[in-house]
């Protein structure tokens, strides 16, 4: 058979015979991302407002030291290691774990390479570089550690849903004691848990860990089941990547706009 060699035409950055608009799909991305993480961000230097009634901010979840009746050891301790100079806020404790799983996950890596740094810009689309490294070198190769943040935030989906079940106590009319009640801020806690739990659970490492180590699932009916629901999931898992950076935005925005007054939560009952 015989063979035809095509020479292969180093493109410039940005140089595309592509007709369709492959710029849109960076575009949206670069403005999600941006407006989703900038504002997350930004709460997460805010030192008042992340809670209202029985509600706490993802963002500050859980709160070890803290103002806020959910804080766990109250407020923060003179002994406790922090720089002077630098304000202290409940959500520096803890975002590190959520937002380095978000920074290293597989899907969230696919689009901001894209996005940001043109890497590539689009399929058949010229790259800023000439050369594929991958991330086997610093500072890339520091992604690899995403599966040791599947762990924790395996640990903070519980920590959420127990701020859901906190979501459920109200204050008695004139009285210290709670009682059992659901408002318009305990379903979006809540439909922020099933996304959020729904993106972590979805998670590529996840999959390799429920059955990606076994070579015959025959052998074990459970691990294979359970293989198929996290497949199941795994398969939207860009989509739950998004809605659970949106939903996780709603809910900061809901408790903050009730601490501040703008609007009342409505208390179903």
């Amino acid at each position: 058979m015989p063979q035809i060699d095509v020479p292969l035409e180093k493109l410039r950055f940005g140089q595309t015979s592509r007709q369709d608009a492959w710029w849109l799909a960076p575009l949206l991305t670069v403005l999600g991302l941006g407006v989703g993480f900038g504002y997350l961000t930004w709460a997460m230097f805010q030192p008042e407002h992340y809670w209202w009634g029985p509600y706490l901010s993802p963002v500050c979840s859980p709160e070890i030291f803290g103002n806020s009746p959910f804080s766990w050891f109250g407020p923060k301790p003179a002994w406790f290691p922090w720089p002077s100079s630098v304000p202290f806020l409940p959500a520096l404790l803890i975002l590190w774990a959520p937002g380095g799983f978000r920074f290293t996950c597989y899907y969230y890596r696919g689009t901001y390479y894209k996005a940001f740094w043109g890497d590539p810009p689009g399929c058949a689309v010229g790259e800023p570089r000439s050369t594929y490294r991958g991330e086997n070198s610093f500072p890339l190769i520091i992604q690899n550690i995403h599966r040791y943040f599947l762990y924790v935030a395996v640990i903070f989906i519980f920590l959420l849903g127990n701020e859901v079940l906190g979501a459920t106590q109200f204050p008695g009319p004139g009285a210290p004691d709670r009682h059992f009640g659901i408002g318009v801020g305990t379903l979006v806690m809540l439909t922020n848990l099933v996304l959020v739990s729904c993106y972590t659970f979805g998670c590529h490492s996840f999959r390799h860990l429920v059955g990606g180590v076994l070579d015959i699932f025959s052998k074990s009916k459970g691990r294979k089941k359970a293989y198929d629901c996290v497949t199941c999931l795994n398969k939207r898992h860009g989509l739950f990547a998004w809605l659970s950076l949106a939903s996780m935005c709603c809910t900061e925005l809901y408790i903050r706009l009730c601490s501040m007054g703008v609007i009342s939560d409505w208390r179903i009952f």
